[in-house]
């Protein structure tokens, strides 16, 4: 049975000053993006929330190979709303956030990954996460960037949102297909976890 927590915006817990430092930290919670009647970005029959699970739970895999706890939002195709994900990582504290998604645009051109973090906590967190995966996917880098996104703008914990590629370019919609590039994502996703880990 899951228990939610009040909820209470990060922005707010900085201004107060008990913005929760994760160094060190022993769980990793890893949202899956979308779910249920929420498909998320599509090509054809090739849905974002499918393949974000997918890569969620690799990651996990290789998370806990590592030794760490891991906590999921979801674990099968249903839904879960914002507050509920954002709650349900705010009743942790030894720990760090990480969404994982995939993107889609009508420029079938537009291809890359890219990582968002909200808070300046976050910012070493989404580099060595970004970094990471670009060593281990042959896709473009579209960089580290800021943004206000629900569920990274409302955690207390050290939060990012990966975006692992656009289902809506046919170069990497066929990649993303293939289980090798969502291993190797959440490989590199992993590998990213670890060094910041280790050095921040």
């Amino acid at each position: 049975m899951k228990t939610f927590f009040p909820f209470v915006t990060a922005m707010a817990l900085l201004a107060m000053g008990t913005l929760v430092q994760a160094a060190g930290f022993r769980t990793v919670v890893i949202d899956p993006g979308h779910g249920g009647h929420d498909r998320g970005g599509q090509s054809g029959q090739v849905y974002e929330k499918h393949l974000a699970l997918d890569t969620a739970i690799r990651l996990e895999n290789q998370l806990r190979e590592h030794g760490l706890n891991t906590v999921m939002t979801r674990r099968s195709d249903y839904f879960v709303s914002l507050p509920e994900r954002v709650n349900l990582a705010n009743g942790y504290r030894d720990a760090i956030f990480v969404a994982v998604h995939y993107n889609h645009t009508w420029k079938s051109d537009v291809s890359g990954l890219e990582t968002y973090y909200c808070t300046p906590q976050s910012q070493q967190l989404a580099q060595c996460v970004h970094t990471s995966m670009m060593a281990r996917v042959p896709s473009p880098s579209r960089g580290v960037k800021t943004a206000r996104y629900f569920v990274i703008r409302n955690t207390t914990i050290p939060a990012i949102l990966v975006e692992c590629g656009f289902v809506s370019n046919a170069t990497e919609c066929d990649h993303m297909k293939s289980a090798w590039f969502r291993e190797a994502l959440a490989r590199g996703i992993a590998e990213g976890i670890l060094r910041y880990r280790s050095n921040y």
